[in-house]
């Protein structure tokens, strides 16, 4: 029985950052990205997690925590870009995503 999760997605800086509708670039790390999927079971922190964009681009996440939110009746699970570095085409295609909402930290 698959388990309907939202994932919390942090990705590293970018060298040429997206920029908002006003032209200035957007901080990768004041946003997180989120999305709900279902998984077969809570993954455990440290594991990885399997993603993917509706462009295509598929890749893969650490996941970092995972929490049950009270309000929502579902778990977050806070997750990690697995690479060092991700590539310009993947950023730009998680930001225009309609599946995934960019969520700024500050809210």
């Amino acid at each position: 029985m698959a388990i309907a999760v939202e994932v919390n997605l942090a990705i590293p800086r970018v060298k040429n950052p997206v920029k908002d509708e006003n032209g200035y670039p957007i901080d990768n790390g004041s946003v997180r990205f989120t999305k709900t999927i279902e998984v077969p079971a809570i993954p455990p922190p440290g594991a990885p997690l399997q993603l993917t964009t509706s462009a295509g681009h598929e890749f893969e996440c650490t996941v970092t925590r995972s929490d049950w939110h009270e309000g929502r009746g579902l778990f977050v699970l806070s997750c990690r870009y697995a690479k060092r570095s991700i590539p310009a085409d993947e950023c730009a295609a998680l930001f225009n995503d309609r599946e995934w909402r960019v969520k700024p930290l500050l809210q």
